[in-house]
Formats: structure tokens, C-alpha cells, sequence
């Protein structure tokens, strides 16, 4: 991607449809008057009444206990400097929407225009009460650390500046995990620190704590080794001077078992590399380009443990892996603080995490066969969804064990559902689906590329490295849309009706005509269909031309799933194909089946439905728990409808125990789970949150995903075709840019799953 269609996307994203990345979202009615009367005047005086008895009320009335303020004053802002408090909001509303999605922590950004430290305190002090925790951020050295030492001393809720201490915990907890794989002694390593600013003070003060000696360290800034005998120091950095006679980075390197890189990019050389000691544990965590280059790196030892603040390689030290669940845990207790038992909590939490059998959710997103504690698994990796649930319990208890918490957890195991529920995001399921697209890099054809929208979401494939698009449609008018949206790349395009395909058309055609010949097609007549391109990108994906195909923009559904029908062959096994859309809803993740294919299924069809839906549930490594829905309970109506659920039903329960699965029932019973316990206790789906809904017939199933869609607000990825033998994926008519996308990163995980089941 271009940098100004890198700029020109970046800022439309902050300001459509509406500006910024936040919102304030109320959470209690307000549709009536009596409604408004409790919100505010006459009703609201009560609480505010017994506040004034106790502030603590606040925590119970108020959105306090929940509350975090992200506060800079915009002097150190990402790579970009001192830009100002104005220019600091994007990154502070990004920060709170991490909070939000990953711990369900709400979030108010603040950005203050004080550069001076004891007016920015007063400042933080002065709007203190409203929040329950603080985390500042982007504040340069050395006056970020008097700021937050003043803060946590004087303020009486948690304090943290994530740029310190993220990193810090993050990589501590790598550390401990790295030194325990190379079998070497963390008191007697010798650690070299390459940056002197706010997180490498506070990332080798926490190794310290861990066992590190500092007799041990090596700090360098940019003028080379921090010497005792250098003048004009800092305090921060006065407390890593060393004594040791080395002057430059190239000499502190020398027989060096650990490198932690917080500086610039590419300041490592293999030379220095290869002068370390046997094991080497290399943390090059410049951003987004580390200080000696991950691939070089490995290449020239293949002894290294390397880490990195990457995505695309293994071990990335990441900050969502300790921030939004450090507050989690501490705001979850009422912690006063945050204080080095719980930093060191959260190192040890992280630590083991990665020690523990994988989840296989984690390893599908990765694309991995079996993740496991390793050189290239030292961390747990940013999706893994047990963050939620195993991070903020340790956070709790070390803040109640060193006197900090002033509301202890009891029931532990009641706190960790808790957590689990909170966890239930929609958008995380796209991220996943994303995340796991770009892991294997799938050709994907968009039939219809020469509309604006299409092409547009083809252009995102291909930037977010999705998939490898294959643009079919007229030539001329891609070209000419492409130069107008700034899709600058060498990507296939192809126009089935003109001669430069003439050979392909002949190709395609013959190979129709051989499965069609006996079914009313001539041979003339198949290379005729050849020039219509979604019998040819059909062809292309039969013929490993292409790995997936994306189609249905422009044209009405039945118009366009019938030559898909014709030209793609079902799934081994399988006799009835059907259709399901995930739903990103509120709750968390909906998979409705069957939206658009089967018009009033069988019972027989209906079991189909259900576990050709079940796999499909399996592919994003989820369990499926799943109802079939009627407008009855368990037999209560004689109709023809919940008889043929039953009937499925009685079948699932004898030929597939195992299955989790029951009916019929009716939407509210299927998905409130109070009520289904209390008035059927028999029910297989007790205790389990249903997650798949299968339902009796087409129209309901496909009007439900469409009110789900408009009243709900809810994403849809689909409606998506089972039961084919390969991944071929029809659109809706008008399908929005982003639906597009999401069904072609899901094109390719589907022919990612389809390559790894054909070459077993």
C-alpha cells in the first residue's frame, strides 16, 4: 500500500462514519418518562445522597469501578514525539478501545495541556474521583517517572504508565520462560540493555526483581555503554552506570547472555550476534523494525531465543497481554494500587500461561498443529482467549495479599465465569478470522471486480494480506477504478469474454462439457457459459487456477448459486448442501443455519444442517452447543414442524450422544439460560451457552438473520455454503465492503481447512 492510500485510509477510518474510535453507550432504559425520572431528576438525588454518606457508594451507584481514564499530555507520542495533547487523542481513544475489547473495561481518554509536572498532577488529582484507575501514557522522561511516583503516592486508585511497565511485565515474563529453557541461572546472566528511556529503566528494574544482578547489566543509550564516569546523568540512568570497561554496544555484546533491545532498528549485526554466549536470548523489541532482523537473526544462531515486537514472528512482546487485564484484576478488587506484587504476579501469570496445554482455538488462528512451550513459544499469544480468566485473578490476589484490595474476592470460581462472560465479543471473532487468513495466504477470485466495492474490498485482501486477489470483470473499467482508489499492485486480472482467454474458455468448457454431456450440455454450449464469469471462476477454482472464490455482489442469489451447483461437486459424504451466517452480536458469536438454501427441510435434512453446522462451528475452534428452534417446547405443539424437529432430535440423541444438541425450543428458552434450567432441567443444553441455531425452515432462518443485522446492529459473515467440496462463497445482493472482506479472509480459512483435509 502506497503511503498516501496508507494516509487517506487511516484518516477516513477516524472520521466515518462517525469521528473518532469511542463512545459513551448507556446502560440502563431510558424509553420513558419514568425511565428518564430514575436517570436523573427527581431519581437520581438518592444515590447521590448516599454517596455523600460514604464516597464508596460511588462503586455501587456509578460506572466508577469500571472506569479508566487514559491521560497524556502528548510529549511522547508513539515514534512522533512531542506532538501535543490535541494530536495525542487518537492514540488515547485506540488505547481505550484495546481496553474495552480485550477486558470490557470502559474507557474516558483524557489529554491535558501541561507539560509542566506539578500542574499535570494537579490536573490528574483534580478529576481523580470520577475514574477507578489510571493509565497514563506517551509522557517523555525523565518526567513520566516523577508524574506517576507523585500519582500513586498521593492518589488512593490504581496508577500505571503502560509505557514503562506493558513492557516491563510482558517481557519479564518472556525472560523468566527463556532463561528456563537454555538452563542458565538468572542471577548469573549478564543482561545488555540497549535504550535508557522510561521502558527499558522500568523492563530491567522488573528483571531485577525477577533475580537479575546489577552488577550484571549493561545499560546503553545513544552515546554508547552508561558509565559511572560519564557525566550529566539522569537519576534513572545514574542507577545503571556501570564500572565495567566497554565503551560501545559491539563491546557489551561480548559473551552477553541476553540482549534487550528497546532503541532502533537494525543497531545489531550478526557479528555482534555470533560474540554472545551459547543460547543467546535476544529480545529486539524496536517497533516496526527490530534492532537486528528476525529472519537474519535466526539464521545466524541457531541456538537464539528471539523475540521481537512483531506480529508476523513467534514470541511477540505485546502490551494488550498485560494492560487491559492488570486493570481487570485491580479494578475487580477495588485495588488502591498497583504495586510491584502485582506487576510481578502478572510476570509469573504470563509465564505459566505458556507452560499449559494450548487451546486449539489458539492453534487454528495461528495456523499451528500443537503450540507449545518452546524457543518460538515463550509468551502466550495476544488471542488466546484464557488471558480474560487467568491474568486479572492473579492480579486480585496479589492485591489482597499485599493489603491493597479493599473489596476481596470470595468465590474464585464464580469471579472466573465472570471473566469468561466478559470475554464474549464479536469483533473478537473477526480479528481471529483475520489474524488466521494472513497466516497462510490463499488466491482468492472476485467475480464481479470491475464494481467499486468489490474492488474496493479486494484492495483490503490484498493490503491486510487476507488472500491474493484475482480480479475478473472488463479490463478497462478495473483499471480505470483501480488508478481511481489508488490500488497500486500487480494483481491477476481477467476478462473471460475477450480472445486473450481463449484458450482457457476452450480448456474450462471441455472439462464442463465431460460432467455435463450426459445432462442436456453441448460442447459449443459449455464453452458459450465459459464467457460468463462465474461459470469461469468456478472453472478456475475447479482447476487449481485459484483457492477460493467470492461472488454474488450484483446479482439476486438463485441467479448466481446455480452454476456454482452445476460446476463444484459436494463434499465427500455429503448429500444435501445448506447455509449458515455467523452473527457478531452483542452476546457473542451466532451461527444460524439454514439462511439460504433448503425451504422447509426434512428431519432428515434437518440432522444434516446440524452437523454440516457443527464443523463449520469446529473451524473457529469453538464447541458448538446447539438448538433447533420451533414456536413449541419439547412437544408441546402436534404440528408438522416440531414433530420433524423432534423426529431429528430423536435421531441426533441415539446415533450421536456426544453431540450436544436438543429441541425443539423456543428462541427465548434457547438462549436464556435461567429460564431454560428452571422450566426444563432435563434439557442437554443446561449449563451451556448455545452458541448454533438451527431453524425449521428457510424463511425464519433467513429473516432472522436480516433483522439481526438492522435492529441489532449485528455483523454477518455469510451466508456461508456447507457442504461443498470446495470454497466457493456467496455474497447477499449489495454486500457492504466489509462483509466482503470478512467472507474472503473466511474463503481462505475455509481452503486453508479443505488443503490440510486433502493432504492427510
Amino acid at each position: 500500500m502506497s503511503n498516501s492510500r496508507k494516509r487517506h485510509e487511516a484518516l477516513l477510518y477516524h472520521a466515518r462514519p462517525k469521528p473518532g474510535k469511542i463512545a459513551v453507550v448507556p446502560t440502563k432504559k431510558y424509553a420513558t418518562q419514568h425511565d428518564l425520572a430514575l436517570a436523573y431528576s427527581p431519581g437520581v438525588a438518592e444515590p447521590c445522597l448516599e454517596i455523600a454518606k460514604d464516597k464508596n457508594n460511588a462503586y455501587k451507584y456509578t460506572s466508577k469501578g469500571n472506569l479508566v481514564a487514559v491521560i497524556s499530555n502528548g510529549t511522547a507520542v508513539l515514534g512522533l514525539g512531542d506532538i501535543g495533547p490535541e494530536a495525542s487523542k487518537p492514540v488515547m481513544e485506540g488505547k481505550g478501545l484495546l481496553f474495552k475489547i480485550f477486558a470490557d473495561i470502559d474507557v474516558f481518554d483524557i489529554e491535558v495541556d501541561a507539560t509542566d509536572v506539578n500542574k499535570f498532577i494537579a490536573t490528574v488529582k483534580a478529576i481523580a474521583p470520577t475514574f477507578g484507575g489510571i493509565n497514563l501514557e506517551d509522557i517523555k522522561a525523565p518526567e513520566a517517572f516523577e508524574i506517576e511516583r507523585r500519582l500513586k503516592e498521593e492518589l488512593d486508585i490504581p496508577v500505571m504508565h503502560d509505557d514503562q511497565h506493558g513492557t516491563a511485565i510482558i517481557s519479564a515474563a518472556a525472560l523468566k520462560n527463556a532463561v528456563e529453557i537454555t538452563k542458565k541461572d538468572i542471577n548469573k546472566i549478564k543482561i545488555v540493555v540497549n535504550g535508557a528511556g522510561a521502558a527499558a529503566i522500568s523492563c530491567t528494574r522488573l528483571y531485577l526483581k525477577l533475580g537479575a544482578k546489577r552488577e550484571n547489566v549493561i545499560m546503553c543509550d545513544s552515546k554508547g555503554v552508561i558509565r559511572k564516569d560519564r557525566e550529566n546523568l539522569t537519576s534513572q540512568k545514574a542507577e545503571f552506570a556501570t564500572n565495567i570497561d566497554v565503551n560501545t554496544l559491539e563491546e557489551a555484546m561480548k559473551n552477553a547472555d541476553v540482549f534487550i533491545g528497546l532503541s532502533t532498528g537494525d543497531v545489531v549485526t550478526p557479528e555482534m550476534l555470533l560474540s554472545m554466549e551459547k543460547d543467546p536470548i535476544v529480545f529486539a523489541m524496536a517497533n516496526p523494525v527490530p534492532e537486528i532482523n528476525y529472519d537474519l537473526a535466526i539464521a545466524t544462531r541457531k541456538d537464539i531465543i528471539m523475540a521481537t515486537g512483531r506480529s508476523d514472528h513467534p514470541n511477540q512482546v505485546n502490551n494488550v497481554l498485560g494492560f487491559p487485564f492488570i486493570f481487570r484484576g485491580a479494578l475487580d478488587v477495588r485495588a488502591t494500587k498497583i504495586n510491584e506484587e502485582m506487576k510481578l504476579a502478572a510476570v509469573h501469570a504470563l509465564a505459566d500461561l505458556a507452560k499449559k496445554t494450548v487451546p486449539e482455538q489458539v492453534n487454528i488462528v495461528y495456523d499451528e498443529i500443537s503450540l507449545s512451550f518452546g524457543r518460538e513459544y515463550i509468551i502466550p499469544k495476544p488471542f488466546d482467549p484464557r488471558l480474560i480468566y487467568e491474568i486479572p485473578p492473579a492480579i486480585a490476589k496479589a492485591a489482597m495479599n499485599s493489603g491493597v484490595a479493599l473489596q476481596p474476592i470470595e468465590d474464585w470460581n464464580n469471579y472466573r465465569e465472570q471473566l469468561m462472560e466478559r470475554s464474549g465479543s464479536g469483533s473478537k471473532e473477526i480479528r481471529l478470522l483475520h489474524n488466521r487468513a494472513k497466516s497462510n495466504r490463499k488466491r482468492i477470485v472476485f467475480a464481479e471486480a470491475d464494481h467499486l466495492d468489490v474492488l474496493k474490498a479486494a484492495q483490503r485482501v490484498h493490503e491486510e494480506k487476507l488472500g491474493k486477489p484475482i480480479l475478473l470483470g472488463r479490463k478497462e473499467v478495473i483499471l480505470a477504478l483501480m488508478e481511481e482508489i489508488g490500488f497500486e499492485a500487480n494483481v491477476p486480472i481477467i476478462d473471460p469474454k475477450t480472445d486473450e482467454e481463449t484458450e482457457r474458455r476452450e480448456r474450462f468448457g471441455r472439462v464442463y462439457w465431460e460432467n455435463r454431456q450426459r445432462k442436456g450440455r453441448t460442447f459449443s454450449e459449455a464453452k458459450k457459459l465459459m464467457r460468463e464469469r462465474n461459470y469461469f471462476a468456478a472453472m478456475m477454482v475447479n482447476e487449481g487456477e485459484a483457492d477460493a472464490l467470492i461472488t454474488g455482489y450484483s446479482r439476486p442469489y438463485p441467479t448466481v448459486v446455480r452454476p456454482i451447483l452445476e460446476l463444484i461437486e459436494k463434499d465427500k459424504g455429503v448429500t444435501k448442501i445448506a447455509a449458515s451466517n455467523l452473527m457478531l452480536t452483542k452476546q457473542g458469536p451466532l451461527f444460524l443455519a439454514d439462511t439460504t438454501i433448503n425451504v422447509n427441510p426434512s428431519a432428515k435434512d434437518l440432522v444434516k444442517i446440524a452437523q454440516m453446522t457443527g464443523n463449520f462451528v469446529k473451524m473457529f475452534g469453538m464447541k458448538p452447543n446447539m438448538a433447533m428452534l420451533s414456536f413449541s417446547n419439547f412437544g408441546s405443539s402436534n404440528s408438522e414442524t416440531s414433530k420433524k424437529i423432534s423426529e431429528a432430535i430423536s435421531y441426533l440423541h441415539r446415533h450421536f450422544p456426544e453431540t450436544v444438541i436438543d429441541g425443539e425450543l423456543q428462541a427465548d428458552f434457547a438462549l436464556n439460560s435461567e429460564m431454560l434450567a428452571k422450566e426444563f432441567p432435563f434439557s442437554k443444553l443446561n449449563g451451556k451457552k448455545v452458541n448454533v441455531l438451527i431453524f425449521p425452515n428457510l424463511e425464519s432462518a433467513n429473516i432472522t438473520y436480516k433483522l439481526l443485522k438492522q435492529v441489532d446492529e449485528a455483523e454477518s459473515i455469510g451466508p456461508v455454503i456447507l457442504g461443498l467440496s470446495k470454497p466457493v462463497h456467496i455474497l447477499q445482493l449489495g454486500a457492504s465492503v466489509d462483509e466482503m472482506v470478512n467472507m474472503a479472509a473466511l474463503a481462505a480459512v475455509d481452503a486453508q481447512e479443505k488443503q490440510k483435509r486433502n493432504n492427510k
